[in-house]
């Protein structure tokens, strides 16, 4: 079984109302990929960085699932939308299925040096 594939997304919405408008569009390419969400704008704590007002986290079926969805034309729709109503910072990632503590040797740790 393939590893999820997950967006996390960091934002500052500026204007709600259109921002509403882009969570209805966004619908239609999450549940044709069928998303999930796990987090969805809720109560946060902000321990270290710069903390964005909302964040949400998708669950898809696996990495190429949640790219598609973003590269969708029904995606790409909804996310014109939200441009210019909410700076976003947006990674889509591979889930980990490996060792967990306290059994994670440090080459699982998938760590390399930033570019």
């Amino acid at each position: 079984m393939a590893a999820k594939g997950y967006w996390i997304a960091r934002l500052d919405v500026t204007d709600v109302e259109t921002y509403k408008a882009y969570v209805r569009a966004n619908a239609e390419a999450f549940g044709l990929y069928k998303a999930k969400f796990l987090t969805r704008g809720g109560p946060f704590v902000s321990l270290e960085g710069v903390p964005r007002t909302r964040n949400v986290v998708l669950e898809f079926a696996d990495l190429a699932t949640a790219l598609a969805c973003y590269r969708s034309p029904e995606y790409q729709g909804a996310k014109k939308i939200r441009e210019g109503v909410a700076d976003a910072d947006i990674v889509i990632m591979e889930g980990y299925d490996g060792p967990q503590p306290p059994d994670q040797p440090g080459e699982m740790a998938n760590v390399s040096e930033a570019p």
